[in-house]
């Protein structure tokens, strides 16, 4: 049987693997074993914290909008009641937006639930 020396191939997946991990800290950047299972846990990382991105955002928003309709003499879960009844249909990503750039206009969202 021929022998097989496979130099570029395993070359080229080292390289790949040692470029992934560039500006991790000690052996992780340059060590193979070691910056694959620096790889491994970085995607793990990756993936869960793709999902719990969308939770911390929309606590941002509840708080935004919290502290927006108390210096409108409300409160959060008062207000988002109030726009039910009131059939506005505005999800809290922008209500937190309005609540946070343009406040007047918040605040005539308000005055138009109260009604």
């Amino acid at each position: 049987m021929p022998r097989v020396k496979r130099g570029n191939v395993r070359t080229k997946k080292r390289r790949k693997v040692l470029q992934q991990t560039k500006g991790f800290k000690g052996g992780q950047k340059n060590k193979t074993k070691l910056a694959r299972q620096a790889l491994l846990k970085k995607f793990t990382y990756q993936y869960r914290d793709r999902k719990v991105k969308k939770r911390t955002m929309r606590g941002l928003w509840n708080l935004k909008i919290n502290a927006a309709a108390r210096a409108n003499d409300t409160k959060y879960s008062e207000l988002i009641a109030s726009l039910k009844k009131a059939n506005i249909e505005l999800d809290r990503k922008v209500l937190a937006d309005i609540a946070e750039h343009n406040p007047e206009v918040f605040t005539a969202i308000v005055e138009a639930t109260k009604k």
